[in-house]
């Protein structure tokens, strides 16, 4: 995170309220990045950050200063975009189980027993069988689970279980409270280097805390479903027309620039987040709509949300987080897996392929789930309070961000509203403006 200061001078920091600490910083909140943060669930792309006098490095860039205050930028890394046509299946599903048997083993290096964050999906299953495989001694897993709200369940312990039971782990589950949610939220959201709507950031703090008690390094599987196509938007963009980028925007944006500009009028005046996602769409050097959309969610939407959640509420805690699908090899070998090898059987196919005989069908074949806090993405008190204080606050009024008769309505009906990846439109709006009052008041 960088912030230019009167006179010239430069303040780096690796977290944005760091750079606040010692003011002369513009907190105001920028209109394009709001404009991005309502269209992508929260993610704004660098070099922007929410606020106006905060700007962050992009992903793999070196800034250089120079003595006479010249800055140039170096990128030192990119996606591979060539591709092996020549190999079998099997050949991919095999150089893909040897890439993550690498990884994992890479990552078991530590002067302290390594733990695994373990949901029961298929990503995290197959650390601890690696894991487990490679001999790792005292092998300790950790699940969450909230209380069900509004018709979802609030855990998958069902699968967790099963995953400890097959490699023999030493399993702890732990079982939140809708009371000890409601504590942690304001501390998750001050442990936010920019705001993160997603639901399992405070789930991530929760169980950070849980696990800093028993370990100090833990694996994680994030990154999977961008780097090998995991997510329900990548099925549509095998048959996407043109570039694709009219399936990509249908499927992953929350909403269009009409319905964004239905919530505010304070966000840039154009359509900026189109604009931005077609650069990335036209870009040469991806065969497919397929290799497009992935692009983008490996080299943008990945960074600023699953990664900076999983790294903002693990280290708040002094836990080193550690994941190995993100590993870079893995991730240059991925790129060049033929799309529909990663698309197959409802998504990472070629993932689930490796996986067989490793973990247990049941792991495999089950539905996609997520991280599930359902008391936020089904609004109830005291949640709700939390959010109608927040939004009806003499500090939100005069910000003047989302237009207050929208916002009254959705106070009325809060569950009503739902953006287009059936997330909470009040609980985004909420959490903007609770982040704004922790650290840009």
């Amino acid at each position: 995170y960088l912030a230019d200061l009167p006179g010239g001078g430069l303040r780096a920091a690796s977290t944005l309220p760091a750079l606040l600490a010692a003011g002369g910083v513009d907190t105001s909140v920028d209109p394009v990045a709001l404009h991005h943060y309502l269209s992508w669930h929260s993610v704004v792309p660098a070099p922007r950050t929410i606020l106006t006098g905060v700007r962050k490095l992009p992903p793999a860039t070196v800034l250089i200063v120079e003595p006479d205050g010249t800055r140039r930028q170096r990128e030192y890394w990119n996606l591979p975009h060539e591709r092996d046509a020549d190999r079998a299946p099997e050949e991919w599903r095999d150089a893909l189980l040897d890439a993550l048997r690498v990884a994992v083993r890479r990552r078991m290096v530590s002067d302290v027993p390594v733990g695994v964050l373990l949901s029961g999906g298929l990503d995290s299953s197959l650390i601890v069988a690696l894991l487990a495989e490679q001999g790792q001694s005292g092998l300790a897993t950790f699940s969450i689970g909230f209380p069900d709200a509004g018709g979802r369940e609030g855990n998958e312990f069902r699968f967790s279980d099963l995953v400890a039971r097959e490699f023999g782990t030493d399993h702890h589950q732990i079982r939140v409270g809708i009371d000890e949610l409601v504590e942690a939220l304001p501390r998750a959201i001050a442990a936010m280097s920019e705001p993160m709507v997603s639901h399992d950031c405070v789930a991530f703090w929760l169980l950070s805390q849980a696990v800093s008690r028993e370990r100090k390094v833990v694996q994680s599987g994030q990154g999977a479903d961008e780097v090998l196509g995991g997510y329900y938007w990548y099925p549509p963009m095998l048959d996407a027309p043109g570039s694709g980028l009219d399936t990509y925007a249908a499927e992953f944006f929350d909403r269009d620039d009409a319905q964004l500009r239905e919530l505010t009028g304070a966000a840039a005046p154009e359509d900026v987040s189109r604009a931005f996602a077609a650069e990335w769409f036209e870009r040469a050097q991806a065969e497919t709509p397929v290799d497009r959309a992935l692009r983008i969610d490996t080299r943008v939407m990945l960074v600023d949300d699953p990664v900076k959640r999983v790294d903002n509420m693990t280290m708040a805690h002094g836990l080193e987080a550690r994941t190995p699908f993100l590993d870079h090899e893995l991730v240059e070998l991925a790129a060049r897996i033929p799309p529909g090898l990663k698309l197959a059987d409802g998504g990472k196919g070629i993932l689930k392929a490796a996986g067989r005989g490793i973990v247990p069908d049941a792991v495999i074949d089950r539905e996609k789930g997520y991280f599930p806090v359902p008391a936020l993405s089904h609004l109830e008190e005291p949640v709700l309070g939390m959010v109608r204080d927040a939004l009806t606050s003499r500090a939100a009024r005069d910000r003047g961000l989302f237009h207050r008769g929208v916002v009254d309505a959705m106070l009325a009906d809060p569950n009503a509203h739902r953006t287009n990846l059936d997330g909470s439109t009040l609980w985004q709006l909420g959490l903007l403006e609770l982040w704004l009052q922790t650290h840009a008041a």
